[in-house]
């Protein structure tokens, strides 16, 4: 029984480091396509949603896509998916996209903003290591209670009949 007290919040622990991973990554991404100096006209390709959550309690959250294409100043046709990109660009626009030279596919499309976005990767990793401390005070408050407990909380020890019995 105690392993359940223990694999919860060690698997929400992990969850919340990959998300944390990905966050980061996507992060510097960005910062290194806009810090490169190389730009390009890219054309719109696709538009398109995802939504994702439950429809029956009314809590369900779309996602826009935005497919983009362009040429590096080597020649080479790169494309590349963005989510969450304004929702004024539509299929055939064209904007202006910075990448890097190693990476082009990891380019964005996203305007400039270092600050927003330096203080939106702050937020989001506080956050996140707000739940990382909560499953790690959990499982220590769970630990604290079987070392004190003998081994389970509420457990066949503690019924009143229990020492009764021959």
């Amino acid at each position: 029984m105690e392993f359940f007290f223990y694999a919860l919040p060690t698997a929400m622990a992990c969850g919340v480091l990959l998300m944390a991973a990905r966050v980061i990554r996507r992060s510097t991404q960005v910062s290194r396509a806009w810090n490169s100096g190389l730009t390009a006209e890219a054309r719109c390709l696709r538009t398109y949603t995802t939504t994702s959550g439950r429809g029956g309690d009314g809590h369900v959250s779309t996602t826009l896509h935005h497919v983009y294409e362009f040429t590096t100043r080597e020649g080479r046709p790169v494309r590349f998916e963005e989510e969450d990109g304004p929702a004024t660009t539509v299929q055939g626009d064209v904007v202006t996209v910075r990448y890097t030279a190693e990476r082009p596919e990891a380019a964005t499309a996203y305007e400039p903003r270092p600050f927003a976005m330096a203080a939106g990767t702050v937020g989001t990793l506080c956050f996140f290591g707000l739940m990382l401390a909560f499953c790690v005070f959990f499982m220590v408050q769970v630990h604290d209670g079987f070392a004190l407990d003998g081994g389970g909380f509420g457990g066949y020890d503690d019924l009143p009949y229990y020492d009764d019995m021959p």
